[in-house]
């Protein structure tokens, strides 16, 4: 409407319905084909295995990470740049090597808003330890990255950072240590930007296999409005089998973790929650790649109640039967209409996973379409979150498969 002011009602509430209309109707489109944007390469020059997640930048460029590879053979940073006709180019941003900067980067890579990207390793770092570390890589001249180590983990404040980092509105990061900590099973931790490019980590939660809390989480953490903090790990609770949590600012500075829900002993609404969650509307999303009626998996939702209490339903249980793909064990992404979008690992037409999306329906529940089954030349077992571009056009990448052979891996596309 660039600026002009409208006189009629009428008009306003035609053109907010034009632009909804709009909006719905290209989510509504429907799915178009699979196209490998970068197979990577059988010896591992540009890295493979990839588990991490992707990020675009604002350019339309992709950002990601390999676990091993490279000319260091410990794992890469990557950049995807598209063609000005077809396809893209890849470039490797920095070579993990078997030194003091971390080894294996298992998650993906996050920008602030001045382009620096972060992201952690799950090995590597302090040479006594071994156990990790959170890294930036700044954009210098002539196109190189340079690259830097924010904290080194000691085990005592953690040990293997698993997942992707989280940004406040504040710019501190928070995450989660799959190991370590005060009972050696995990923990949350927060690194705060200090004067002189110094960063001051924090362990807001040490996970505690003693008792009822959860332990060992694997995925990140999600931040809503107030500031606090959500995840699952894949063991512990009342039951052993996993927890969903919540971490609150307490009035002393410190951070109060209250357990939302236990999954059950049976696995009947799935266990070993291996990813993160998503907020949407207040309720939480996520995924176990184990348990639910046919063993296979879940979707779950968690909504908060009038009580405090947080009530849980399974949306839907993966069937590897039912070549709706099994063992999804990747954070969940949303659109505009309330849709979830996901990975899993195995199962599918080729038993090499798939990407699906959920829809609710009013009479149904929530229906699974499969938007793609892998089979091995695209791609194989996709093991991490899938992102939207501008257009709704899904990206993600496989852990294995490809061009160039089994341990490859993929980076891929989904138009619609």
């Amino acid at each position: 409407m660039s600026g002009n002011r409208l006189s009629s009602g009428l008009r306003t509430a035609s053109a907010i319905f034009a632009v909804a209309l709009f909006v719905c109707n290209m989510w509504a489109a429907p799915w178009g084909r699979e196209n490998v944007l970068h197979s990577f390469t059988n010896n591992g020059e540009d890295g493979y295995d990839l588990l991490g997640s992707l990020t675009f930048d604002s350019a339309g460029n992709l950002y990601g990470t390999t676990e091993v590879g490279g000319t260091g053979g410990f794992g890469t940073v990557f950049e995807l740049t598209p063609k000005a006709g077809v396809g893209w180019t890849e470039k490797v941003l920095h070579n993990f090597n078997n030194g003091p900067g971390g080894t294996e980067p298992t998650g993906g890579v996050i920008f602030d808003a001045r382009g620096n990207l972060y992201g952690t390793t799950q090995l590597g770092g302090n040479p006594t330890c071994g156990c990790g570390t959170v890294f930036e890589l700044t954009p210098a001249a002539g196109g190189t990255w340079q690259w830097r180590v924010l904290h080194n983990f000691n085990g005592t404040d953690g040990a293997e950072p698993y997942a992707n980092l989280s940004f406040d509105r504040f710019g501190n990061l928070y995450g989660t240590t799959f190991q370590g900590g005060a009972y050696i099973v995990g923990t949350v931790f927060e690194l705060t930007p200090e004067p002189g490019g110094i960063w001051k980590e924090k362990v807001l939660h040490n996970f505690d296999y003693h008792g009822e809390d959860g332990f060992y989480p694997a995925g990140p953490v999600v931040i809503d409005s107030a500031g606090n903090l959500y995840g699952m790990t894949a063991n512990g609770g009342t039951y052993g089998v996993g927890t969903v949590f919540k971490l609150t600012h307490k009035a002393n500075g410190g951070w109060a973790e209250k357990i939302l829900h236990s999954f059950v002993r049976d696995g009947r609404d799935g266990y070993g929650a291996f990813g993160g969650l998503v907020i949407s509307r207040g309720n939480l999303y996520g995924t176990t790649p184990a348990g639910g009626t046919y063993g296979d998996g879940t979707v779950i939702e968690l909504t908060p109640t009038a009580s405090g209490a947080w009530a849980e339903k399974v949306l839907h249980n993966f069937n590897h039967n039912g070549k709706g793909g099994d063992g999804p064990s990747a954070d969940l992404i949303l659109d505009a209409p309330g849709n979830l979008y996901g990975t899993t690992y195995a199962g599918g037409a080729y038993d090499y996973g798939v990407a699906f999306e959920l829809s609710p329906n009013p009479s149904r529940g929530w229906v699974e379409n499969v938007l793609h089954s892998f089979n091995g030349n695209d791609g194989r077992n996709p093991d991490a979150s899938l992102i939207f571009d501008h257009a709704g056009n899904l990206y993600g990448t496989t852990e294995f498969g490809g061009r160039n052979g089994l341990n490859g891996g993929t980076v891929f596309e989904i138009e619609h």
